[in-house]
């Protein structure tokens, strides 16, 4: 006969931690502001999300070369301003790295703040979103501080409390041309009354090296993005939760898309969640050229498609925020499982 022993029941695993915005429900993230709605990283974007519901918004910093942060999504500026057809500014042309790639155009590097000031905002994606470029010229180059400003203040509007989360865009590619972005991030959170554990914020960023320092600076939550391709076995999660609060993960990291049939989930959240980090899963956007197969809708690449659905399977899947260019379509999802 064998023996019985007596097992000491299992310790449960911690909780996640959530990124800003919730309270008890998952997060929706307004990426880049309402920018299915509006140009993106544009005061009205955020506005518009925060009116549409939206529980925090997504903001990504750039320096400028006299080392302020303006909140573009990378410091190539052609795309989302008008500076390409500035003669003025046409000397100040380069090729740079850009995600490890050379790409030409104008850097925000280049440029101090006071020229950054004086172009405009325009669509980055015309071809699927022609209607966001009637708003094209209308607005400037939001600075960190006039973006957390905005927000806080539709947020009294709302009366409710609106999360930031601030992704740093290759930090150690700045830092390496003496403009860390660190320092100017930490002194901004502390004039906006942001820089403790309980703040609506949370730090974010592809590049480890700089989420460590942080830590040993801040008690603000920080978040480690993961791409398709980037490592998010359980080793490499239990790491990353020596440092951070949770992962921002590309959404084919948690549903990955089929070839044929619906996506079953990876073991991802469930992983996460064991050592306690949240997962926010990216970026959900309504337009068929970015939906799995069985969200498209139409055979229009910038026709609507059923993003509701692909932001049910991720529900589904467990994560804990939904980071998206359209608060208004996928907020419904959220709230039919509350």
């Amino acid at each position: 006969m064998s023996q019985t022993t007596t097992l000491p029941p299992p310790v449960p695993a911690p909780a996640p931690r959530r990124t800003p915005g919730g309270a008890g429900s998952p997060t929706v993230v307004a990426h880049r502001g309402a920018s299915g709605h509006r140009p993106e990283h544009t005061l009205e974007a955020y506005r518009t999300a925060i009116r549409m519901g939206a529980d925090a918004v997504e903001l990504d910093l750039v320096p400028t070369a006299d080392g302020a942060l303006i909140v573009r999504h990378e410091s190539e500026l052609s795309r989302t301003t008008d500076i390409g057809a500035r003669p003025d500014l046409a000397h100040l042309r380069r090729t740079r790295p850009l995600g490890g790639v050379p790409r030409a155009g104008w850097f925000s590097e280049d440029l101090t703040l006071a020229q950054v000031r004086t172009l405009t905002a325009r669509e980055r994606m015309p071809e699927l979103r022609p209607g966001n470029t009637v708003h094209d010229g209308r607005e400037g180059v939001p600075t960190l501080d006039e973006a957390l400003a905005t927000i806080h203040a539709e947020g009294v509007r709302a009366g409710r409390r609106v999360g930031v989360l601030l992704e740093l865009k290759e930090p150690a590619r700045f830092a390496a041309r003496g403009l860390a972005v660190e320092g100017p991030l930490l002194a901004a959170l502390a004039r906006h009354g942001l820089d403790d554990a309980d703040a609506p914020v949370a730090v974010l960023s592809f590049e480890e090296m700089v989420l460590r320092r942080l830590a040993l600076r801040t008690r603000v939550p920080l978040v480690r993005l993961l791409d398709v391709g980037d490592d998010a076995g359980a080793a490499a999660l239990e790491e990353i939760a020596s440092y951070a609060g949770g992962v921002g993960v590309h959404q084919d990291l948690v549903v990955p898309r089929a070839r044929s049939g619906r996506a079953r989930p990876s073991v991802l959240v469930r992983d996460a969640h064991r050592r306690g980090l949240g997962v926010h899963a990216w970026t959900l956007r309504a337009e068929n050229r970015f939906l799995a197969r069985e969200h498209r809708r139409g055979p229009h690449p910038g026709g609507l498609g059923d993003v509701a659905g692909a932001a049910g399977a991720l529900l589904a899947a467990g994560v804990d925020g939904l980071i998206t260019d359209h608060p208004d379509l996928v907020l419904p999802a959220v709230r039919a499982r509350a």
